[in-house]
């Protein structure tokens, strides 16, 4: 997800929108603040949910065909629901505890859903020219360990772009609302220019602030590099964690190519060295100038085609996202790993058909 900031901005004018009108209906102060975006698939985002949530459908049409998703957690919904339904407080927070959901409950929550799809309409019809029109579908409940997660339940299989705004609500604790785009449908909201291919002139140029890892990746640059067509087809899986390491290796040894292997500190011209390298798989923790450095020796080794390069860290923010593009990867992985996001990814970028 590299940039999408007219997409970003939409969004983050269309909620701040929707919650003042939310709480006008609700006769409540309510903010809704968009905090963050990164990437996601279906099974990455539902398979670390802990609460039980409303999922609803928007329907996009005219020149902009597709659907996305507005994901409230139940309590949440209870709440604003029961607040409006003109419910005790102390009966409020009851049903909150055991997350109790009537019909009534559904009802007025829907209202406030309408709230929400109507600011959302209002500033994209604005913003694409009046190309699009959105239409709320009905509410979904999805609760872990209850309900099964099915390839089109409760939403479609799939990468997402997940815009994660939080709920404020004075005397509440309230959590957030997500909004999950399918990639191709955000592209079509705000195109994006190739990343890593965009980048490829001035890749070795930018290296992040500090650190001797950055340095090193600068160095290399005008050292002889092994073409990229040379040697055995291959994938590079560099992971200082050998666990971590060792279930990835099993994830693409499905490509029947050849598969070579280090931490982060691996000498990377020796690794590509003999290989014709078709991926690059790098893990890390958190993503950051250290892992940052790696994609820019990968780079580097092969300025003239380099290789995709997918990087995986268990803690993605926006800015993590950004700046991982920008250093050249061509796409994240969340960790823990979900075989078929790993799969799915390794095939679009060695370019092997699905079976």
């Amino acid at each position: 997800m590299d940039g999408y900031t007219t997409l970003y901005g939409m969004l983050e004018t269309a909620l701040k929108q929707a919650g003042e009108e939310s709480g006008m209906l609700l006769g409540q102060e309510l903010s809704i603040a968009l905090a963050d975006s990164l990437s996601t698939s279906k099974n990455s985002y539902f398979g670390v949910l802990d609460d039980g949530c409303f999922v609803l459908g928007v329907d996009s049409g005219e020149a902009y065909c597709g659907q996305f998703y507005l994901v409230f957690s139940l309590r949440d919904a209870i709440v604003m629901s029961s607040i409006l339904l003109g419910i005790p407080p102390a009966r409020i927070q009851e049903k909150k505890r055991l997350s109790i959901i009537e019909s009534d409950d559904i009802d007025a929550f829907s209202e406030i859903a309408n709230m929400v799809n109507g600011a959302l309409n209002t500033v994209f019809q604005g913003t694409l020219a009046n190309k699009v029109r959105l239409k709320l579908l009905p509410p979904k409940k999805y609760v872990p360990e209850i309900d099964e997660l099915s390839p089109e339940e409760p939403l479609p299989d799939g990468d997402y772009l997940m815009f994660r705004s939080k709920l404020d609500m004075p005397g509440q604790e309230m959590n957030h609302l997500d909004v999950l785009i399918p990639v191709a449908l955000g592209s079509l909201y705000d195109p994006q220019p190739v990343a890593a291919e965009a980048e490829a002139e001035n890749i070795s140029e930018e290296v992040p602030a500090g650190g001797d890892d950055a340095q090193g990746a600068e160095g290399t640059i005008s050292e002889s590099t092994p073409a990229a067509a040379d040697g055995v087809d291959s994938v590079v899986v560099l992971e200082d964690d050998e666990e971590q390491r060792r279930q990835m290796v099993e994830l693409v040894s499905f490509t029947g190519f050849q598969i070579a292997e280090g931490t982060l500190n691996a000498d990377i011209k020796e690794l590509f060295a003999g290989r014709n390298v078709k991926l690059v798989i790098i893990g890390s923790q958190d993503a950051d100038d250290r892992e940052l450095a790696v994609c820019i020796k990968v780079n580097a080794i092969r300025q003239d085609s380099p290789p995709p390069i997918i990087m995986s860290a268990e803690c993605w923010t926006r800015t993590a996202v950004l700046k991982a593009l920008k250093y050249g990867a061509r796409d994240i992985i969340i960790k823990p790993f979900n075989g078929d996001d790993v799969t799915s990814k390794v095939r679009r970028y060695c370019k092997i058909a699905s079976v």
